[in-house]
């Protein structure tokens, strides 16, 4: 009864350690860079409104979540650029772009977890480069994607429309 004993104590002790050890983080400032393209120019949409958290305990970032208001997007065109967008994004009845993943780690390395876009949900795997300075964690990665892969159509204007081909690029400064 006493070793039963002294082994409850001691998972207790090692589990409450942990859990003291874990330090919750949010995102103190985010930038969003998307770049496209189209038979006239070329465009830019950057946003800073996003959300970021997840949970540090040592090297690794666990329950990782962001979220970024659709219309939080403003393009270098004008309001006519963002309105065609929001339009592709469907972001009246889906305002928001998510991404959950489980683990994160610092340092190079691919990060897998789930995207939501215009109300459809994939399953991705992208490049980020995790940078710890004290308590601040740096997060950068930049992906090529595709609208038609979250069922959206790309935007246009009288029968000019952008291409499909995206290139995303976030950077989170989170403590």
């Amino acid at each position: 009864m006493k070793n039963t004993l002294k082994s409850i104590l001691v998972l207790f002790a090692v589990t409450l350690t942990g859990l003291v050890n874990a330090q919750n983080i949010t995102g103190k400032s985010t930038t969003v860079n998307i770049e496209g393209t189209s038979p006239v120019h070329d465009w830019v949409m950057n946003g800073s409104s996003a959300t970021f958290t997840g949970t540090v305990d040592g090297n690794t970032i666990t329950n990782v979540k962001f979220t970024m208001p659709t219309k939080s997007l403003k393009s270098t065109k004008g309001k006519m650029m963002d309105n065609k967008a929001y339009g592709a994004l469907k972001s009246d009845k889906y305002p928001n772009i998510t991404f959950t993943a489980p683990t994160l780690s610092v340092g190079k390395g691919n990060l897998a977890g789930k995207m939501t876009i215009a109300g459809v949900t994939k399953e991705v795997n992208f490049p980020v480069t995790v940078t710890k300075n004290g308590k601040s964690y740096h997060i950068t990665g930049t992906e090529n994607m595709k609208l038609s892969t979250y069922g959206m159509e790309r935007p246009g204007f009288m029968g000019v429309k952008t291409g499909d081909a995206i290139k995303v690029t976030v950077n989170i400064v989170a403590n």
